[in-house]
Order: structure tokens, then C-alpha cells, then sequence
């Protein structure tokens, strides 16, 4: 190639190879070839050109050994053809998808008729059969396997008989008693010529009519066939309905055991079955009788929820629709459920009217009592609810208010006084010993806690589950929007139930216990809304501790331990809520407020350990899974032993290890130490009373024996527990000590053996825990090797050998991998080039955009330019013409 620029190369290359210059001159050059033909040349020429000037289009990679008659792959390239080629299939694939991200396509609905609405149902449903006969006939104009009968000439084709063309026939007009040669040559094996053995003539192509003539006469030869199977299966059928007595016979046979005393022609073998006189009965008769059998009834499909709520508020409206008529003396006659009524028995003069209630017809809804109900005493009840209702909503803005001008100063609210959790407005009756009265099945939702006061109050204890259960039923959220809310309301006001019947004097547990499981079926449903009402109770419980703290904790008269309504509140809590979770919106502040109780209070009494030892119950419940350590619940335990048992510790220094007892040997509580006398070994513990030691202040040696006895068992209930602690040797060691120095002596002998089993208990977990202990040491590991310097020589020179490993699966893992890191290299690659052409295509689009902008703009800019060089000018204008005007 010629030296020099690159454009004098190119000039070179164009005239050595002919494609630019003078034509040659001389003799004219015959033409050889075409003109598309030189076209094609000159093109290869340039193209060629075009790859000798251009060295950068094909990269070659220089081997480091050549070998010769090798073919490797990848040695030369064309990195330009390929990078256009990658670019033109990703237009093709990826920019395609690209156009048609985010579209949402369609269906159209091709359906006669269904966007017309002037077509009517009948006529759609004509026209889609049209089209749905014409799309079965297509194809099917011969179709000779239709049952409809041929014809030829009037006649029927099946009529006709299938032997009169086929050669057999003689010609009675040449009677020459000669058989013909065509019958001969069928039918005669061709009269055994045996000329015509060894000749080999192609078979003779049928012609079209021939064709036809044999497809026909199959087609009725199958017609035939099947007009015989369907004879014969009428036939059959004839037969077998004509037996049917005889089979009727067998069906309705009596059973052979019951058959014992028939008498012995009765009981002869089958064939004298056919020996019974035939008397023609009617089969269609049989059928009829048949067809009046019990047939099975298909399940009704499982409800949804919405539909059995439904279903129940309306078979409480109805039985409650009913109520007020047999209140009101009206007949059963009289509802819109006449027809459905007629069925029932009629009442006779000696009827106990027993009938209407039946326990299983409401699905555990409850039924009501006998008796009967005043309308103007319900309305009257229902109208002082409200106007209770409505004071309390007044007497419960009020305590809010209150509650925020506490929470302004933290000393106000220490010298406050105690509030109760729930207002007793009402006196905590048990069951109403008056007439009994009959439940009704509908009431309204109560808005507050008096109103549900005013609902509940002539209502025994056992029938308030069943009044809250169709509440809720009634009130059901899938039945109206609102009722959400209502039931939401409903939670909390179940709340303040609970506290208002375990007041004192009078507690009642056992309701508590059935409603809990409404309240626990509500909390799931509304979680949010009763946490929120229920650390507001926990907030003025812990309010309500900080007043007793602040007026004393040695006062009689100081509020410092939770009552029956907060143990009762912190007793729902752990069953209602997860108390094992890290944290938690309920149960979390409740566990802070039960160890403030346990560390803060001072023990003054017997009902305040017997308050402490319910909340040790609580922690033991609430840690039960998670087994979180509570030194609280600990420390109270052994110091309700050091007040309650003997022992011969007198001074807070003489006690082993680091318990805090503020209240050992103190005036308050020797008194509560059990005595020594011989009379107390009759004593038997027995299960505490809590309400009673709660509500009393008598210092009876079996309450005594009852604390004591609770709180060694709750010790070792911790001990089990915490038994997998690591410090459960360091915590339950001074406990063991404590222990063992008891003086157990005059005891009863139920407790001298509990403290024994914990005593032995203690020693073999304490045991158990120093052997699990293992002394500390260093890391027990593979030796490190000291770094080697040696260089390392290998054997052999090729890679491919290097690579190769004796070990067959490790050789086809390594290769494995080798090719997942070859393809991964791969597919980022080519997730790179993608994101790198859709960032060209978006960076396209943009300044398509702003091209588009830029243009817009510029015509507004030159309008707007335009408009005010046009008014420039005629400013100038009349400038020129106030000048001109001034100086005439």
C-alpha cells in the first residue's frame, strides 16, 4: 500500500483497483457480464477497501503458541459488526418491550349482540346457533354417515337390492347356454389361463364414478349394521322388561334369616321362580312407583361469615318478634311465619307451654326464662340509661381534664388522692332474687357502662354471657358500617365490667370467667383500640401508686398494693395478650408497673403479701416461655419467708447474700410470724382465699399457713425456671441457706415435708448447675503452621494438566464453577450493554424533548420578539411625529 495520508492511500487503493481513473483505451472490451453483476464487483471492491484502511474494525489476538492445522476460536474478531449487530437485536427485543411497558391490552368482547342493546335475548341466542351451524357444516357437504335416508329417483337407495350390478346376470334374449368371459375372468379365476399368470399389469385406476359407487354401498353396508344393533337392543330390552317381574321378585325378596318359619315350597331353590303363574302387570307403572323413592338431598354449601351472622341477627329478631306477642297475648297466628306455624301441635287445656323454647334452636345464643316482661318498665329502664349514660359522658370529660392538668405538674399528682378504676354508681349485686324475667333476644348496644348497667341489672349472673353474645351477633361488623365502632365501644366497656363486679364487698369471679372469653374474641378483632384503653387503666394504676408512695409507705392508710380490681386487670392481661414477646404495647408497661409494686411497696399486713405472692403468680405466668429474670418476685418471696416462718436470723446483717429486706423484724410484721405453740401442727395449708385475705385484717394462724405454704411452692416454681440461668448458682445458693436454717420444728407436718422437697430440690439443681460449669480455657483449634518461604516448583509446565485433579467429582465441581463464573461474567455483560442502550434510547428521548422545547420556545421567543419590535417601531413613529408637530 502506498505511504503517505490517508487520503492519498485511499486515492491509491481506488485507482489501483479500477473502481476511479481513465477507462482504458484501444479496442472496444467486449461485454461478459451484466451491469448488476459489475455493480456487485465494485461494491466488494470498496468494501474491501474500506477493511484494509480501517485496521480498528478486526481485532486479533496473538497466540503465544501457534500451533499449525489448529483451528482456535476468538483469535480474530470484528468488534464493530458485532456491537452493530448486538445493538440491532436488542432494537428488535429489548426496545420493543421497552415501547410497551406499562400498556395494558384488551379484550374484545366479540359476543352477538352483547354491546347492542336493541338486539333482544332471543335473537342473540338465534344468531350465535346460526353461527355455530355454519361453522359445523363447513366441510360436511358429503358427509354420507348422516342418518338422513338417500333417494334416487323417488326411490330409497337402502330399498334397492346390492346384487344387481355386479355381473351375475344373464341376457335372456342371447340364451346360448354360454357363461360370459367377464363372469369367467371374476369369478372362474380367469378360466386358468396361464398366459396371464406371469403378466404383471398396473392395476386399473378407478374412475370417479366407481369411486362414489363404492363408498355408497359402504355407507349402507354400516347402516345396515347399525340398524341390526339397534334391533337387537330393543329386542334385548323388550325381553328384559317382560322379566321384570321375576327380577322385582329378587329385588324385593324378604331376608333369608327372618324367613325361618315360611313354609318349605317357599323355600325352594331359584329355578322355582319361573313356575309362578304370570299375571301381566304394567311396566310404566313399576317406573312411577319407582320414581317416588327417597332421593338423596345435596349438602347445603358452608356459609360465608357474613352470611351466618345474617342468618342469626335475623333468627334473634324473629324469636324476639315472637316474645312480645306471647307478651302481649297476640296468637302465633297472627306473624308473617302462618304458614310455617300450621305444622306445630295445637295447645290443649292441660299444655305447659313448654314448646316455644328450645335450647338447640339458637346455636348457642341462649334461651329465655319463663315469665313475662313489662314494655313501660323496659322503656323507662332504656330512657334512665341514657340520661345516666349522658352524665357520665359529663363526669368522664370532667376526669379527663383532670387526668391532663395531672400530667402538667408531677407533684399535683403525687398528693392527689386515690382513684378507683371503675365509679361503682350502682351497688355489685349478685343475682336478682326477684321474679324471674324473661331474656329477650334483641337489645340495643350499650354507648357506655351504665347503659350496659341498665341492661344487665335485672339479669342473673349466668345469663349475661348470653346478652353479650347477641350484642355481638346483632352488632355483627359485616352487617353495617358503623358497627365497628359499636363494638370497639362494646370491648372497653367489658373491661369496665370486669372491674365493677370484682370490687368489694361482693366479687363474682365466675363471671368473670365467662365473659373473659367475649373480651378475649373482641381483643383479636380490635387490638389497637382496647391497648389503648387498657394502658390507660395501667396509667392510673401507676398514678395511683404514686400517691400512696408520696403520702408514706408505711401508712395504713397509703393505697401502695393493687386490689382486686387490678389483679383482676393484670390477671386479664396475661391471658389476653403475648407475654413473651421483647416488647410489647400491654404487656410490657404491666410488667414495669408489677415490679414497681413488688420493689416500691412496703409489707404492712397479711392481704399485702397476699397481694405481692398473686403478683408473684402473675410474673411466674407471664415469664413462663421466656424465662426473663424478675429479682423483684425473688427478693419478695424469701423475704414473705423471713416474715412468716421461724427462724433464727436477728439482724438484716446476719442474712446471707445481698437481699434488700427493709421490713425484717419491724414492728408491722413480727406480728405476722406464725407461732410457735404446739396447737399449730394441726394446722393443714390449704388453698388461699385471696378475696378474703384481701378484704379482711384478721391475723389468723391459717392464713398464715396458707401464705407460707404458697410462697415455698412459688420458689421452687422458680427455681425450676431459672434453673438454666448462669447465675442460677450465685442466686438460689443464700436461698438454700435460708432455707435450711427454718426453724420447721413446730410446723405442720404438710409443711415441714414442702420445705423438705424444696430443700432437696434446691440442693440437686443447684447441683446439677455447678457440674454443667465448665472452667474456661483457650480455643481448642487446628494448630496455625508457621508461614513457608520455600518457593514452589512445579513438575510440569501445562496449564491444562495443572488444572486437572486426580479426584473425579472435585475435577467436575471445579469445571462447574469455572463455567458458572464464565456465564456470570457473561450475563453481567450483557445486563450492562442493556442498561447501556436503554440509557442511550431515554437519553434520546430527552433531547427529543427538549429539542421539541427548545423549538417551541424559540417560535414563542420570536413571535413575542416580532410583536415588540413591531411596537418599537411605532413608538419610534410617533415619537417622530410629536417632534415634527412641536416644531410647526
Amino acid at each position: 500500500m502506498a505511504k503517505g495520508s490517508q487520503l492519498a492511500q485511499l486515492k491509491a487503493a481506488l485507482s489501483k483497483a479500477g473502481v476511479t481513473g481513465q477507462p482504458q483505451q484501444g479496442k472496444k472490451r467486449k461485454r461478459t457480464g451484466s451491469v448488476d453483476k459489475d455493480k456487485e464487483k465494485r461494491a466488494a471492491k470498496l468494501d474491501e477497501i474500506n477493511k484494509r484502511l480501517n485496521p480498528f474494525d478486526t481485532k486479533v489476538t496473538k497466540l503465544k503458541h501457534d500451533v499449525g492445522g489448529r483451528k482456535v476460536k476468538g483469535v480474530s474478531g470484528k468488534p464493530a459488526q458485532s456491537k452493530q449487530a448486538g445493538i440491532e437485536q436488542r432494537k428488535k427485543t429489548l426496545l420493543k418491550e421497552f415501547h410497551e411497558k406499562g400498556r395494558a391490552g384488551g379484550v374484545v368482547d366479540r359476543r352477538f349482540g352483547e354491546n347492542d342493546p336493541s338486539m333482544s335475548l332471543e335473537e342473540r341466542m338465534l344468531e350465535r346457533f346460526t353461527q355455530e351451524r355454519q361453522r359445523a357444516s363447513k366441510g360436511t357437504a358429503f358427509n354420507l354417515e348422516d342418518e338422513d335416508e338417500l333417494t334416487h329417483y323417488g326411490q330409497s337407495l337402502s330399498k334397492l337390492d346390492d346384487f344387481d350390478d355386479v355381473g351375475l346376470g344373464l341376457d335372456d334374449e342371447e340364451d346360448t347356454g354360454k357363461i360370459d368371459a367377464d363372469v369367467v375372468k371374476r369369478a372362474h379365476f380367469g378360466g386358468f389361463d396361464d398366459d396371464e399368470e406371469g403378466s404383471e399389469e398396473p392395476a386399473r385406476k378407478k374412475s370417479k364414478a366407481e369411486v362414489m359407487a363404492e363408498v355408497i354401498a359402504k355407507s349402507k353396508e354400516h347402516k345396515l349394521r347399525r340398524q341390526m344393533e339397534r334391533e337387537h337392543e330393543e329386542n334385548v330390552r323388550h325381553e328384559l322388561d317382560q322379566e321384570f317381574d321375576s327380577l322385582r321378585a329378587l329385588i324385593y325378596a324378604p331376608d333369608p334369616s327372618t324367613g325361618a318359619n315360611d313354609s318349605p315350597a317357599e323355600t325352594t331353590s331359584q329355578p322355582a321362580l319361573l313356575t309362578l303363574p304370570t299375571v301381566p302387570e304394567d311396566y310404566d307403572q313399576h317406573v312411577r312407583e319407582l320414581a317416588f323413592d327417597k332421593r338423596a338431598k345435596p349438602k347445603d354449601r358452608t356459609k360465608t361469615e357474613e352470611e351466618i351472622a345474617l342468618e342469626e341477627k335475623e333468627t334473634l329478631e324473629k324469636a324476639e318478634q315472637k316474645r312480645k306477642k306471647r307478651m302481649l297475648g297476640l296468637e302465633e297466628s297472627d306473624s308473617e311465619d302462618e304458614g310455617k306455624s300450621r305444622g306445630k301441635r295445637k295447645r290443649g287445656g292441660d299444655d305447659l307451654e313448654d314448646d316455644f323454647a328450645d335450647d338447640s334452636q339458637w346455636d348457642g345464643l341462649g334461651s329465655g326464662l319463663t315469665g313475662a316482661v313489662n314494655v313501660d318498665e323496659e322503656a323507662e329502664s332504656s330512657g334512665s340509661g341514657e340520661e345516666e349514660s349522658g352524665d357520665d359522658e359529663d363526669e368522664g370529660s370532667s376526669e379527663v381534664d383532670e387526668d391532663e392538668d395531672e400530667d402538667d405538674s408531677e407533684n399535683e399528682a403525687e398528693e392527689g388522692e386515690h382513684e378507683d378504676l371503675i365509679q361503682a354508681r350502682k351497688s355489685a349485686s349478685g343475682n336478682s332474687k326477684g321474679k324471674a324475667k324473661e331474656l329477650p333476644f334483641t337489645f340495643p348496644c350499650p354507648a357506655s357502662h351504665e347503659e350496659f348497667l341498665d341492661i344487665v341489672d335485672e339479669i342473673s349472673d349466668d345469663d349475661v354471657p348470653t346478652v353479650i353474645k347477641r350484642i355481638r351477633v346483632l352488632y355483627h361488623t359485616s352487617l353495617s358500617p358503623d358497627n365497628k365502632i359499636k363494638l370497639q365501644v362494646l370491648a372497653t366497656i367489658l373491661i369496665d365490667h370486669i372491674l365493677y363486679i370484682t370490687t368489694p364487698p361482693r366479687p363474682r369471679f365466675s363471671l368473670v370467667s365467662s365473659i373473659l372469653p367475649h373480651l378475649e374474641a373482641l381483643t383479636k378483632a380490635y387490638p389497637v383500640q382496647v391497648a389503648e384503653y387498657v394502658v390507660e387503666k395501667l396509667a392510673l394504676m401507676q398514678k395511683n401508686l404514686k400517691r400512696g408512695l408520696s403520702k408514706g409507705t408505711l401508712d395504713p392508710e397509703a393505697k401502695t398494693w393493687p386490689g382486686l380490681s387490678e389483679l383482676t386487670l393484670l390477671r386479664i392481661i396475661g391471658a389476653t395478650w403475648s407475654t413473651s414477646d421483647l416488647n410489647h404495647a400491654v404487656v410490657s408497661p404491666a410488667r414495669v408497673l408489677l415490679g414497681a409494686y413488688l420493689g416500691l411497696s412496703r409489707v404492712r399486713s397479711l392481704s399485702d403479701i397476699a397481694s405481692g405472692l398473686f403478683l408473684c403468680t402473675l410474673f411466674l405466668q407471664y415469664e413462663k416461655l421466656s424465662k426473663r429474670l424478675v429479682p423483684e418476685a425473688i427478693n419478695f418471696l424469701i423475704n414473705t419467708i423471713l416474715h412468716l416462718a421461724p427462724h433464727h436470723y436477728k439482724t438484716v446483717g446476719s442474712l446471707p447474700g445481698s437481699f434488700p429486706s427493709p421490713d425484717f423484724q419491724s414492728d408491722l410484721c413480727r406480728p405476722l410470724t406464725l407461732s410457735t405453740k404446739a396447737q399449730n401442727k394441726k394446722l393443714v395449708p390449704r388453698k388461699a382465699n385471696l378475696s378474703a385475705l384481701l378484704l379482711s385484717d384478721e391475723l389468723t394462724e391459717q392464713a398464715k399457713v396458707d401464705l407460707l405454704s404458697l410462697a415455698l411452692r412459688l420458689l421452687g416454681d422458680y427455681a425450676d425456671m431459672y434453673k438454666s440461668l448462669e447465675g442460677f448458682v450465685e442466686l438460689y445458693t443464700p436461698i438454700l441457706e435460708i432455707i435450711k436454717n427454718v426453724d420447721s420444728t413446730n410446723m405442720a407436718e404438710a409443711l415441714q415435708t414442702r420445705l423438705t422437697l424444696l430443700n432437696d430440690s434446691l440442693e440437686r439443681l443447684l447441683k446439677f448447675s455447678r457440674q454443667a460449669r465448665q472452667p474456661l480455657c483457650l480455643q481448642a483449634h487446628k494448630p496455625i503452621p508457621i508461614p513457608s518461604y520455600i518457593p514452589k516448583f512445579e513438575t510440569t509446565t501445562s496449564n491444562y494438566l495443572r488444572r486437572q485433579d486426580p479426584d473425579h467429582d472435585r475435577n467436575e465441581a471445579s469445571k462447574l464453577r469455572n463455567q458458572y463464573k464464565q456465564e456470570r461474567k457473561g450475563a453481567i455483560r450483557e445486563l450492562r450493554k442493556d442498561a447501556k442502550f436503554l440509557a442511550g434510547v431515554e437519553q434520546q428521548k430527552q433531547k427529543e424533548k427538549d429539542r421539541a422545547y427548545h423549538e417551541r420556545m424559540k417560535r414563542v421567543f420570536g413571535s413575542i420578539e416580532g410583536e415588540r419590535a413591531e411596537e418599537k417601531a411605532m413608538e419610534r413613529e410617533k415619537a417622530k411625529a410629536k417632534r415634527r408637530a412641536g416644531r410647526k
